[in-house]
């Protein structure tokens, strides 16, 4: 007797979204990496304006600003993009770990998620302390990396979520 079924012998139908539902979150998914996108927008134009002037208020200023815009907003944004993403793969025909592109997604969120913890923020409060200092000696070309390979993840993940490519993992029906 295969999993699927019941010791009676009734199939047991695998949990789905019902269409409101799914659609409600499929918008809130959408908003999040909206949102998670014109956060890392922010980041970089206060990060190449820190970089490229020599106006050291502004400079002191971008620091201080960086450290309220990206770090928690980007983590309720990606922690949101993560539970909403996992729901509509258990929620629908598409599973969490049948297609190679759904298991790809998951990892760039976990990722992205995990790396605003434990590399961004430290880098971001270091930055924040300085500005508040007016210590601004400080070289920024570590911080070009996040604003640069979190946007172009984040639209990887939103190509693989519309072209779906390569197909099943292998065993998975």
């Amino acid at each position: 007797m295969s999993s699927a079924t019941l010791e009676a012998g009734t199939a047991v139908k695998p949990w789905r979204l019902g269409a409101r539902t799914r659609k409600a979150v499929l918008v809130l998914h959408i908003v999040s990496v909206g949102s998670w996108l014109g956060i890392d927008v922010v980041m970089a134009v206060l990060t190449f304006t820190a970089m490229g002037t020599d106006d050291q208020s502004t400079k002191a200023l971008c620091f201080r600003v960086l450290e309220l815009v990206t770090v928690w907003p980007m983590t309720v944004s990606g922690l949101t993009c993560l539970v909403t993403g996992v729901l509509l793969a258990m929620g629908s025909k598409y599973g969490l770990t049948k297609y190679w592109w759904v298991v790809v997604k998951l990892c760039i969120n976990l990722l992205l998620s995990t790396l605003v913890l434990v590399a961004l923020r430290p880098g971001v409060a270091e930055l924040a302390d300085r500005g508040e200092a007016n210590d601004l000696a400080v070289p920024l070309g570590d911080m070009i990396y996040p604003p640069i390979v979190s946007p172009t993840l984040l639209m990887v993940a939103v190509v693989l979520s519309v072209f779906k490519p390569w197909g099943l993992l292998r065993g998975k029906k």
